[in-house]
């Protein structure tokens, strides 16, 4: 009896295992090296029975993923890229969930100066004028996006820059090695820099400039364009991701005392 006991415990385990519901979302490397969905993915599992498939790319390739229907929704950081994705009706609606900011990575001794400069323009301007080494994620993410904003609003323009600029198309921790390893500047999303374990000789130089806001949206990808997408469970999932428990998990996500993200969703 003990045995069939065991037995229809193990079948009803098994059972409720298989009931699990699954969807893909495109997130970026920034979202996924901050160590973030390893603390959400298990209470979302837990609380809704919904095993969340990530695709981990940049946001110019999460977009893509979207626009062809690869995936049911996507989390991304670039507002234009985002508000043009939904101009062509790819996505249902764009749902802000939570922020950080960018800052300006690079060698302890800062031959460049950057610690000196007042704001984030005037910190790329004095890599360039210094030829310091910098290394650019170049792989068309929300962070490489940003990052070339920020040399335009410099009046800089990297397609002119010699060697000492590095265009390495990876994502943001490949891109942060690769720094380490070349004792180089590079702009990181703080999450990412926190979390990030090869330090090296590299520091957090520069940040604070408002201009280095950093906002990450959800999009629901449109079922009307593509039929086939879980579009039930992306609406699941976003009310789950703008409720008072994810609030609660994305406030207390810390790495050394630092706070890596805030919720601001609506």
């Amino acid at each position: 009896m003990k045995h069939l006991i065991l037995g229809a415990v193990a079948s009803i385990a098994l059972a409720t295992a298989a009931l699990a519901e699954e969807m893909k979302m495109a997130v970026t490397t920034s979202f996924h090296n901050s160590g973030l969905a390893e603390i959400l993915l298990p209470e979302i599992k837990k609380d809704l029975g919904l095993d969340v498939q990530l695709l981990v790319v940049g946001t110019g390739q999460a977009i893509r993923l979207g626009e062809a229907g690869d995936v049911d929704a996507i989390l991304v950081h670039s507002k234009t890229a985002e508000e043009k994705f939904l101009a062509g009706g790819n996505g249902t609606h764009r749902r802000e969930i939570m922020y950080n900011d960018f800052v300006f990575i690079g060698p302890k001794a800062d031959e460049a100066g950057v610690t000196d400069a007042a704001d984030a323009a005037g910190a790329l301007q004095k890599i360039a004028e210094a030829e310091a080494a910098f290394v650019s994620r170049g792989d068309d993410s929300g962070t490489h996006k940003k990052e070339l904003g920020l040399w335009k609003a410099a009046e800089l323009d990297p397609g002119a820059f010699g060697e000492w600029y590095r265009a390495v198309g990876a994502g943001m921790g490949a891109a942060l090695n690769t720094a380490s390893g070349m004792n180089a500047y590079i702009m990181s999303d703080r999450a990412s820099w926190l979390n990030f374990g090869n330090k090296g000789d590299l520091a957090l130089l520069f940040a604070g400039d408002p201009v280095l806001f950093n906002q990450y949206a959800y999009i629901p990808v449109n079922p009307e364009k593509h039929g086939h997408v879980k579009h039930d469970l992306a609406v699941q999932l976003e009310d789950w991701l703008v409720s008072d428990k994810a609030r609660e998990l994305i406030n207390g996500y810390q790495i050394n005392g630092e706070t890596l993200f805030v919720f601001n969703a609506e």
